[in-house]
């Protein structure tokens, strides 16, 4: 039997010695609400990977991890990082700046790369949680301390 291929999530995780399990899924499936779906997941534990750009003339880029049924409210967050304006970066300008497809965005496969990397609040009230393994299909459960942790997020009021 071939040797599972790991993303580098997964590589960053055994390294650290960080317990994950894998979620396989269609890689058809490009949004938290159908990852949960697919892999019987409650969705109050799948979060999703936005690109934010600061837009008030900075070159700045935010990973923000946040509950695949929220929204990003974009003048909540601003106020929040402390910026005058941010937005969403485009699709294109995402899988760019990331290097990775959408659907795919980790922040677990983007350490030290130069992007801050926030957590939505709503995660403090959870043990675990679900988030992309940096490739369409792949998505790892992890604690939210050992996601804390090892990404260096700060908790953010943002949706």
């Amino acid at each position: 039997m071939a040797a599972e291929v790991k993303t580098l999530a997964m590589r960053v995780l055994d390294q650290q010695e960080i317990p994950y399990e894998v979620l396989r899924f269609s890689e058809e499936i490009h949004d938290g609400v159908g990852v949960a779906q697919a892999t019987g997941t409650d969705p109050s534990h799948v979060y999703k990977t936005l690109v934010v750009e600061d837009a008030a003339g900075g070159r700045r880029t935010f990973l923000m991890m946040i509950p695949a049924e929220s929204e990003l409210v974009l003048k909540k967050t601003a106020a929040a990082l402390q910026r005058k304006k941010i937005r969403m970066a485009s699709l294109k300008d995402a899988e760019k700046r990331t290097g990775l497809k959408a659907g795919g965005i980790s922040a677990l496969a983007l350490l030290n790369r130069g992007f801050d990397i926030y957590l939505a609040n709503q995660a403090a009230e959870l043990e675990w949680i679900v988030i992309s393994a940096g490739k369409r299909g792949i998505n790892l459960r992890l604690s939210v301390a050992d996601l804390m942790k090892i990404t260096g997020a700060a908790w953010l009021d943002c949706c």
